[in-house]
């Protein structure tokens, strides 16, 4: 578990760092990262995840509706998060104002977000009898890194405070390690319930397909044919099956 915490820690802390480094990054190599991160999160959700799921001792249905919950979930947090969990990047320009409160509602809806996906790294063994989570937590550190850019894009727009900015980075950076701390623990002391765990695991899915698939369409405007885009996708989403099956 220690190695996923680091993981989980530095990807987020390093992603939002890169802004102080590439403060004009190209858009269209950025929005190649995102489509490969988008692509190798959705192929996890769907070969790694929802397959864990169906094996729980629930209803398929009573799944379903709470991966329902989580894609719209995270539709809502989107509301308040400006886009940064699909990488939406904003840029200084010279009548930006600064605004405190909305880089606050920013923060708490990406660290709720964050949060829930560290829930799902909690790794019982009775939890994950099919696979480990190596290529599962390689997917949520690709799509950290992204996001982490974007979120600090949007603070560098709101504050005008550089030690607030890198405050509030070290804050979302903690989000998903708390989420998998808490979890384990909730469970190794049995404070929480196995269905209790396959409940935000459908929730977490449901985040997951909503972000990824966003990503994915969103690279591609009015469905414009790219053979470039669909050449990364399907990269992406082959690279997570080959992890999924080699660890």
């Amino acid at each position: 578990m220690i190695t996923n915490i680091i993981v989980l820690f530095l990807s987020a802390l390093i992603g939002g760092l890169m802004i102080f480094f590439f403060k004009n990054v190209d858009k269209g190599k950025f929005k190649m990262v995102l489509i490969f991160a988008g692509s190798f999160l959705f192929s996890i959700t769907i070969i790694h995840i929802l397959p864990e799921l169906f094996a729980a001792n629930m209803s398929g249905a009573q799944i379903g509706i709470f991966v329902l919950v989580g894609f719209f979930l995270q539709q809502i947090l989107e509301y308040f998060s400006s886009g940064a969990e699909h990488g939406h990047i904003h840029v200084h320009d010279a009548d930006h104002k600064h605004n405190g409160i909305a880089a606050a509602m920013v923060l708490i809806s990406l660290c709720l977000h964050a949060f829930l996906e560290g829930t799902i790294l909690a790794h019982p063994t009775d939890l994950h009898v099919h696979h480990d989570a190596k290529a599962l937590l390689t997917g949520i550190a690709l799509h950290k890194l992204p996001a982490a850019f974007a979120l600090m894009s949007i603070l560098t727009c709101y504050l005008s405070n550089k030690r607030t900015i890198v405050i509030y980075l070290i804050i979302f950076s903690m989000a998903s390690p708390l989420g998998l701390i808490l979890s384990d623990n909730l469970y190794e002391s049995q404070y929480l319930s196995q269905e209790v765990f396959w409940i935000l695991f459908a929730i977490v899915s449901g985040n997951f397909l909503h972000i990824s698939t966003t990503i994915v369409f969103e690279g591609s405007p009015d469905h414009h044919f790219s053979a470039r885009k669909l050449l990364v996708s399907i990269f992406g989403a082959g690279l997570a099956a080959i992890a999924e099956f080699l660890f």
